[in-house]
């Protein structure tokens, strides 16, 4: 529900890493309506704020609830909320072009296992052509015992 780590800090150790300089923070999220959550919300509020200060772009999108209406064995119905994310992918992928365009990163770092970017890293290798330059996307994801995949985004 929530991200246990400062995105400021987590590329800066990245960046180190791989002898790369890290001069710009982008944290994109989904947002809960306080009708869903009060307290969550609350507390999306501040961590957003928090991030702002800290010199972190933030973009936030609401979330999209789909209620479904589910039979079960004994004949009764529950509800079921199912939470999607909307626009923060397209967001980001926009982003990332527009700022590859504006020569404004030599290395983009994408956290994220999302395969639709994968389009982006193509785009990015041509503007990149295009400007007689090097510059490259890869992709850092969570590789512990608690990850649910194995891999980036592919061509990263």
């Amino acid at each position: 529900m929530h991200p246990n780590f400062d995105p400021k800090k987590l590329h800066a150790a990245v960046c180190a890493a791989h002898g790369w300089t890290p001069n710009l923070t982008h944290f994109y999220t989904g947002v809960l309506e306080m009708s869903r959550s009060e307290m969550w919300t609350g507390y999306w509020n501040n961590r957003v704020m928090a991030l702002k200060r800290a010199g972190v772009n933030v973009t936030t999108r609401k979330l999209r609830y789909h209620d479904d209406h589910v039979e079960l064995p004994d004949g009764t119905f529950e509800t079921v909320t199912s939470v999607q994310e909307k626009g923060v992918d397209v967001r980001l992928a926009l982003d990332v072009v527009k700022l590859a365009r504006l020569r404004n990163y030599d290395v983009a770092v994408i956290y994220s296992q999302d395969q639709d970017l994968c389009e982006v890293v193509e785009e990015v290798r041509e503007i990149a052509k295009e400007q007689d330059r090097a510059s490259e996307i890869c992709c850092a994801f969570p590789s512990g015992g608690g990850a649910t995949s194995r891999r980036g985004i592919d061509r990263t």
